[in-house]
């Protein structure tokens, strides 16, 4: 895999801008072979005049839409953000409430499948919110408290059968596969 297809895949799923070092680390490549790719990327994508762009904000880097294409993605996503949920939806979004704060990689082993976007699209319609750990520098994902008041509850635990799904043994196997091995041994 090449350098240029890791950092557009990189941009492509990140919900928020990247930094050169942030890419770097992350693709285990060199910050100057990165800051290169990168440019090269920004003029390509520039030159393709497509329906995606790569946008520079001082030192950080977001894959974006087009300007001339607002009015059109403006429309969509208003009919995306008032419609019914989907089904993988609902389920990212169950996920967050009973296991919440939880990360986008928990939720993805969970669910086996990239929820990028439809955690996106969980944030915008404002039924989540994100939070860093300082620490670990993770982001996990928790329900907003208007979500949680237009579910009728004060707090998650009165959602229902809500100490049965929080403490699932299956999951907590699935999430800390070294916890399986203790319990295999006693």
């Amino acid at each position: 895999m090449s350098i240029k297809q890791k950092i557009e895949s990189l941009l492509f799923v990140s919900a928020s801008p990247l930094t050169v070092e942030k890419i770097s680390k992350i693709t285990k490549e060199k910050t100057g072979d990165v800051k290169d790719t990168l440019e090269k990327i920004v003029v390509e994508y520039d030159e393709k005049k497509g329906g995606i762009v790569v946008v520079r904000d001082g030192k950080k880097f977001q894959m974006m839409t087009a300007p001339e294409t607002s009015e059109f993605i403006t429309e969509y996503l208003h009919e995306d953000l008032t419609g019914e949920l989907t089904k993988p939806s609902l389920e990212t979004l169950t996920i967050i409430a009973y296991r919440q704060p939880v990360t986008k990689a928990e939720i993805e082993m969970i669910r086996g499948i990239n929820c990028s976007l439809i955690l996106r699209n969980l944030l915008i319609r404002g039924l989540i919110e994100s939070e860093e750990n300082k620490k670990t520098k993770l982001v996990s994902y928790r329900l907003t408290f208007d979500f949680m008041q237009q579910l009728g509850v004060k707090e998650v635990t009165e959602l229902p059968d809500y100490e049965k799904l929080n403490k699932d043994i299956n999951l907590e196997e699935l999430l800390n596969p070294e916890n399986k091995q203790e319990n295999n041994e006693k």
